[in-house]
């Protein structure tokens, strides 16, 4: 889960400031520049960060990668509420 949040976080962080830097990025997270490093490049192996001379900045799977990511956790939390009310029903 934290390094999901991260994810989300830097991908947030980056739209909101891009283009931006590791070094930019640490201080706008509190986040070590290792962690940051890290992250970046596996959102840029997923194709949700791009990579330029001026900083990081989103791709245009973006938007739909927040929506559908909404969606999955809407899905998640319907699933553990229903397996709340089993536990609690027994």
């Amino acid at each position: 889960m934290d390094l999901i949040e991260r994810h989300i976080l830097m991908l947030k962080v980056t739209k909101e400031n891009q283009p931006v830097g590791i070094i930019r990025l640490s201080e706008l997270t509190g986040l070590p520049k290792h962690k940051v490093r890290y992250s970046l490049r596996l959102l840029e192996k997923d194709g949700l960060i791009v990579a330029t001379q001026e900083g990081a900045t989103v791709s245009d799977k973006y938007d739909e990668f927040m929506a559908d990511l909404s969606k999955r956790l809407d899905e998640i939390i319907s699933r553990v509420d229903a397996m709340r009310e089993k536990i609690a029903k027994s």
